[in-house]
């Protein structure tokens, strides 16, 4: 929980990877921000809910969610001004290679989770009459890329979410926004390739050599560059989502994931999957 001044701002920590002490940073790294942006003295102390993780989610997870929920609703008097929905992880493979059981977990993760939490949360907003719900999507929210289904169909699912919510709790004065980030420079893609090895058999699939050939990619260091940008990126846009009188509904984070979402929107449907295509082929 973060403590701005004469308000209270939560922040759930809910990292359902396997470095707890990273996500701890990241809630430190927006605990500061927030500091930043309203200039206040910030405290950040963390609510001792439990943690689990386990092969299989399902109630387990869930009841670690509701133990966190009422962690952060009793350390702050049942009160929350925001909440953002960020715990997800990527599963490479191609679709006829990943088993119905790990698509689940990964649903489980990144769409099932945060419907849980977020759930659990929307009372308090109600009953204060405001209240900020943040998801991040993806790029891959609004458009698909081979080799990536399940995150595809993860974050698709998060962006109907998102927009149903929206609709749902506008006349409540919650306002629900999703962020969409292109490439981000995180270790993402090394939690990526972990689960990629202990889920998919390489060797043994049709797709063994597109496979190889986008090791090499995912192997590559996550560098900021022109079209990779650092994390705070990403943090100055959930900042502007929390604070600003006038909220977004989407918030498209880099130049790749602006310029495709434009590239959607004015090319005919045959035209922009064609294109996709000969993005994949060439490893982009």
């Amino acid at each position: 929980v973060a403590r701005l001044g004469d308000d209270d701002f939560a922040i759930v920590v809910e990292n359902l990877g396997e470095d707890r002490d990273e996500a701890i940073a990241h809630a430190e790294k927006i605990a500061e921000h927030l500091h930043r942006a309203v200039t206040a003295p910030c405290e950040l102390g963390l609510a001792s809910g439990a943690y689990h993780v386990g092969a299989s989610l399902g109630l387990t997870l869930f009841r670690g969610r509701a133990a966190t929920a009422d962690a952060v609703l009793a350390a702050t008097g049942g009160r929350l001004g925001a909440l953002y929905n960020n715990g997800a992880y990527g599963q490479p493979g191609a679709l006829e290679d990943i088993s119905t059981e790990v698509l689940r977990h990964v649903f489980e993760v990144n769409v099932l989770g945060w419907h849980d939490l977020t759930r659990r949360l929307v009372p308090a907003m109600r009953r204060a009459g405001s209240g900020r719900i943040v998801m991040c999507s993806s790029i891959l929210g609004f458009l698909s890329m081979p080799y990536r289904g399940a995150y595809n169909a993860s974050k698709h699912a998060i962006e109907g979410l998102a927009d149903s919510w929206r609709l749902e709790l506008i006349d409540a004065g919650i306002h629900v926004a999703t962020i969409q980030p292109g490439p981000i420079a995180t270790k993402f893609s090394s939690t990526a390739m972990k689960k990629f090895h202990d889920n998919v058999d390489v060797e043994g699939s049709a797709n063994a050599e597109g496979y190889r050939q986008r090791l090499a990619d995912m192997r590559r260091p996550p560098e900021a560059s022109f079209f990779r940008k650092p994390p705070e990126a990403v943090v100055d846009c959930l900042v502007h989502a929390c604070e600003s009188d006038r909220p977004r509904p989407y918030y498209r984070v880099t130049w790749l994931t602006k310029g495709a979402a434009i590239v959607k929107h004015l090319l005919p449907a045959s035209m922009f999957v064609a294109l996709l295509h000969r993005a994949a082929r060439a490893g982009n």
